[in-house]
């Protein structure tokens, strides 16, 4: 039995609540008081021990900042920077605390339809925000916005790999209005001024070039990808065509269970990928016997993650079909999306997904099978014609 002072009792609850604690098994067990003095068991003095060593420095911290700071400080913001800050503390780039609002964009972004310039960008491990990929036919692609590019400022505010969402929030706004933003491309500083306008994802376009060749162009994995892919490719076999290029060049990603259900229409009977989560438990996302019997040919670059990854590693493990072009981004990882009872929402990773042969992608990419470069020569006022799209004809030849 341990016995504390009632004085040393108080503070140590005040720090338990104002962390938001509630400790296994209450305070109902508390022995008796006696005189100025509370009797506690010793694994509850544990517990207090804990509370206090972890806790009491921030309790400390706020009382600071609520006494000494020279303006009275807003107790919400305060708040919401240390529950960013947790976070923050993981080291990862893609885990996040997000405020109401922050989680409202998120799913505006995410429903395929917004005003804003069309581009996806993500924390860099140097903590900048790079752009993984312009959206095809938007704001940004027009403008000349490129894969790798950093982002540096937005209107002449300076962001940050941890202030990625607030950058994000920054670009969008009402159609017809401007945004200004600085990049880094290389070692070159460039500034684009660019017109917003309304965003809607027509995510699979598909055509058939000479030679009788068709060209499906994926640009993400939204609501209704899989199905506006399975059926040009229905309408692609019904037309006879003798070949496909399936373009996955600056699809930054998407849905994981749609990327499943459009690499089912192309693969044989087996594992698509599998996850992984801290516990060692996997789980297997499979692809049924009906595949298209149409040989093919997939297109990726550095723009080319996530969910793009698992449809390229898979294609790659299976062989069923070649990989032309460079390695891809290299993000293999899932994050769970929770909004809590505030409105407020986490981002938080949790689990690894690899190839059907147990190959990480994440930090690595997928390899292609044929390594072809396109530099800033192949294109033409900004343009990438596609007789100087060597990408394009190789993976032409290798269907003749």
């Amino acid at each position: 039995m341990i016995t504390l002072s009632k004085r040393n009792l108080i503070i140590l609850l005040v720090v338990a609540l104002s962390a938001g604690l509630v400790l296994m098994g209450g305070y109902s067990q508390i022995y008796g008081i006696v005189t100025d003095q509370i009797k506690i068991s010793a694994e509850q003095y544990e517990d207090y021990q804990r509370i206090k060593e972890n806790y009491g420095q921030l309790d400390a911290l706020q009382q600071l900042i609520e006494e000494r700071y020279y303006v009275p400080v807003d107790k919400e913001k305060l708040y919401e920077g240390i529950y960013k800050g947790l976070f923050a503390g993981i080291g990862d780039p893609y885990s996040a605390y997000l405020t109401k609002k922050e989680y409202e964009d998120l799913q505006i972004a995410a429903s395929g339809e917004y005003q804003g310039i069309g581009v996806t960008i993500a924390p860099d491990k140097q903590g900048l925000i790079n752009v993984v990929a312009p959206i095809d036919g938007t704001p940004a692609f027009k403008a000349g916005i490129k894969s790798e590019d950093k982002i540096l400022s937005v209107d002449g505010v300076e962001y940050s790999g941890e202030t990625i969402d607030a950058a994000a929030a920054a670009m969008r706004g009402k159609e017809g209005t401007e945004v200004t933003i600085s990049i880094l491309r290389g070692d070159v500083p460039m500034e684009f001024t660019i017109k917003r306008a309304k965003i809607v994802l027509e995510t699979v376009k598909g055509e058939v070039l000479e030679g009788n060749v068709g060209y499906i162009r994926v640009s993400s994995f939204e609501k209704h990808t899989a199905e506006d892919f399975i059926e040009t490719l229905r309408n692609m076999e019904l037309s006879g065509v003798k070949g496909l290029v399936i373009d996955l060049r600056d699809n930054p990603g998407g849905l994981v269970d749609v990327c499943i259900r459009l690499a089912d229409s192309l693969l044989p009977e087996g594992v698509i990928t599998y996850t992984e989560d801290r516990k060692g438990e996997k789980n297997y996302y499979t692809s049924d016997p009906a595949a298209t019997e149409i040989p093919y040919v997939v297109l990726v670059n550095g723009g080319s993650a996530s969910a793009s990854e698992i449809v390229a590693g898979a294609i790659k493990s299976t062989g069923v079909g070649k990989i032309v072009g460079t390695t891809t981004y290299g993000k293999g990882i899932i994050q769970e999306i929770v909004q809590l009872d505030s409105g407020d929402a986490t981002k938080l990773t949790v689990m690894q997904y690899f190839s059907p042969d147990g190959n990480v992608i994440h930090e690595k990419g997928v390899e292609p099978d044929y390594v072809v470069e396109i530099t800033e020569e192949d294109f033409t006022d900004g343009v990438l014609e596609r007789e100087n799209d060597k990408q394009l004809q190789k993976a032409l030849e290798l269907l003749k």
